[in-house]
């Protein structure tokens, strides 16, 4: 079976289910009368989002953007520093422990902090989602770098191969998979970081992300433009995720296992 037919049957099922339950969520709103500033309808839901459009948009592209501000430079940082990490032990003993540190410390916790201390806040809200999305690249990472096969790194070095050698024909290659894997989990997670930001820091005006759109809706209480920011936000991540798994296909489809027909 192809990669394209194993996507369409993933991702038909989990489509057929959301309509379902979409319909369910409509019924019930339906039968019971429940009012709009309860539980509003999957149909008012779209309808405001239709309507709200012209709020809303300028807010989904400012969160898309932190998102993806965050997700590459923590993808590119993340690879970066494991590959340093792989080269030296020394390194790795002395500086994995704080981004462990890092990555327990909830970013709910310390982004009142970098709010403080950073120049601006579309900086802050990218340095908290970089701080989120960075640790799954670097361990998923390092983890692929140090798992190849104790032959074949003695093969290279029969082969008088030296350590960037080894890396760039060898390391590299074998640790794609779990390098991938790691960028795939940063993805979604640079999305929740940059949302916690912008909640934590509550920016208003033309910077607004659909975070705030949310608390603002909230006070307002106009709960169908917030479900609509909502929706905004997963189709945000889902697309991201799609994406990612795309690039994944196209970058081991022709040699790893779990890609061929």
């Amino acid at each position: 079976m192809s990669f394209k037919n194993k996507i369409s049957k993933k991702i038909f099922l989990p489509v057929l289910v959301i309509v379902g339950l979409m319909l369910l969520w409509e019924i019930i709103v339906i039968l019971n009368d429940i009012p709009a500033y309860i539980l509003p309808r999957p149909s008012f839901i779209i309808e405001t989002l239709i309507i709200d459009w012209p709020i809303l948009y300028p807010s989904m592209i400012n969160t898309i953007e932190i998102t993806l501000g965050g997700f590459a430079i923590a993808t590119v940082g993340g690879v970066a520093i494991a590959i340093v990490f792989s080269l030296s032990k020394t390194i790795e003993n002395a500086l994995f422990p704080i981004a462990v540190i890092i990555q327990v410390t909830p970013i709910i916790a310390i982004s009142p902090i970098i709010l403080i201390y950073a120049n601006s806040t579309e900086t802050a809200l990218l340095i908290c989602a970089w701080l989120v999305a960075f640790f799954p690249v670097l361990s998923n990472t390092i983890f692929g770098l140090t798992s190849v096969e104790t032959n074949l790194v003695e093969l290279f070095k029969l082969q008088n191969a030296n350590k960037i050698q080894t890396l760039y024909y060898l390391r590299i290659p074998y640790a794609l998979p779990n390098i991938l894997s790691g960028i795939r989990i940063a993805g979604g997670l640079s999305l929740i970081g940059a949302i916690v930001a912008e909640f934590t820091a509550g920016t208003a005006g033309v910077g607004s992300g659909l975070a705030f759109r949310i608390l603002e809706s909230g006070y307002r209480l106009n709960i169908p433009r917030m479900f609509a920011a909502l929706f905004l936000i997963a189709i945000i991540g889902i697309t991201i995720y799609l994406i990612i798994t795309y690039i994944t296909y196209l970058l081991l489809r022709k040699w790893h296992s779990s890609y061929q027909n």
